[in-house]
C-alpha cells in the first residue's frame, strides 16, 4: 500500500488537508488518526468533518468515546479513545456497527485500539517537526488502496 507525506505550517493548513480528504471520503471508510498530544488531530478532524459537509461544531469526544454527526453528505462517527483502558470498552459502544456502517468512522488515538481496528483503513499520523508550528502528516493505506489520495494530497 502507498504512503503519502505532506507538511503543514499552520492549524489552517492542517484543517485544509482534513477538509480535502473529507470531500472525497465515502461511506464505509475508516480514518485512523495518530500522533502525540497537541499535534493537531482534532483540528484535522474538524477539517475532515467540514469536507463531509457536517454543520455541527466538532468537539473531541474524549469522555463519551464517540460523537455522531448526521448533517453531512454521509454520517460521521468521531471516536476519541485516549481514555480507553481496554479495547472492549470501545466494542461496548457499538464500534463494529459504526466502522462497518453507512458513514465515515474517524478514530483519534487509533493506535490504542489497534487490536480491534478493521482490516482496511486510512492511517493519518501527525507529528511535530523541528520547525515551529510545522507538522508532518503521513497518509498510509492499510489493506486497501485509496486512489483519491494521490490527487488530493
Amino acid at each position: 500500500m502507498s504512503t503519502f507525506i505532506k507538511k503543514s505550517s499552520s492549524v489552517k493548513e492542517t484543517m485544509e488537508l482534513g477538509r480535502k480528504l473529507g470531500e472525497s471520503l465515502e461511506k464505509g471508510t475508516t480514518v485512523c488518526l495518530t500522533g502525540d498530544l497537541g499535534t493537531g488531530k482534532t483540528h484535522f478532524a474538524k477539517g475532515l468533518a467540514e469536507g463531509l459537509g457536517v454543520k455541527e461544531n466538532i468537539t473531541s469526544p474524549t469522555f463519551t468515546i464517540v460523537n455522531e454527526y448526521h448533517s453531512g453528505r454521509v454520517p460521521l462517527y468521531h471516536f476519541d479513545v485516549y481514555r480507553v483502558h481496554d479495547p472492549d470498552e470501545v466494542l461496548q459502544v457499538g464500534f463494529e456497527e459504526y466502522v462497518y456502517g453507512n458513514g465515515v468512522a474517524l478514530i483519534e488515538w487509533a493506535d490504542l485500539i489497534e487490536s480491534i481496528l478493521p482490516d482496511q483503513f486510512l492511517q493519518v499520523k501527525i507529528e511535530k517537526t523541528d520547525v515551529e508550528d510545522e507538522r508532518k502528516i503521513t497518509f498510509h493505506e492499510v489493506g486497501k488502496a485509496y486512489p483519491f489520495l494521490e490527487v488530493l494530497i
